[in-house]
């Protein structure tokens, strides 16, 4: 375990990694909701939007103790290749995520539509927080691109 000569202030960072955090939290539970819904259970694509949706929130997870750690004086580069390749990683998740929540809103009952508009919403609010931590990533002067492959998972 390392310690920097000097402290980096994380807390920006950790801000939107938290906002990021708090808005996949509500997807989670209002798509995983749907698997408790006589008329939803077996709606297309929310299994399918469910695989990609556990690694995003266990990347975000892991992100934002990596930047804590950071925070708190630790350091390594091995915590600053896992903080970027998990904000990397969530990223290219959600991706999967939307193409998903897309489906499930093209399938659904016309009464349960607005319900998953709203998860879209929430999955909005992730990706836009998960892309303002990397362009924050950058602005530190951390490469976020072409991470080694090494590290991502």
């Amino acid at each position: 375990m390392y310690y920097y000569p000097y402290r980096q202030d994380w807390a920006s960072l950790i801000e939107v990694l938290d906002q990021s955090l708090y808005a996949e939290k509500m997807v989670c539970s209002m798509t995983t909701q749907l698997f408790h819904i006589p008329t939803t259970q077996n709606l297309k694509g929310n299994p399918e939007m469910h695989e990609h949706l556990v690694p995003a929130s266990y990347h975000r997870v892991t992100a934002i103790g990596s930047a804590e750690r950071l925070q708190n004086g630790e350091y390594h580069d091995s915590i600053i290749a896992t903080l970027i390749s998990c904000v990397n990683s969530a990223l290219r998740e959600d991706q999967e995520v939307m193409k998903w929540l897309q489906v499930m809103r093209d399938n659904a009952p016309n009464e349960f539509k607005p319900f998953i508009q709203n998860s879209i919403s929430w999955q909005q609010q992730t990706e836009q927080s998960m892309s303002a931590a990397q362009q924050l990533l950058r602005q530190i002067g951390f490469e976020t691109q072409n991470q080694n492959s090494q590290y991502a998972y």
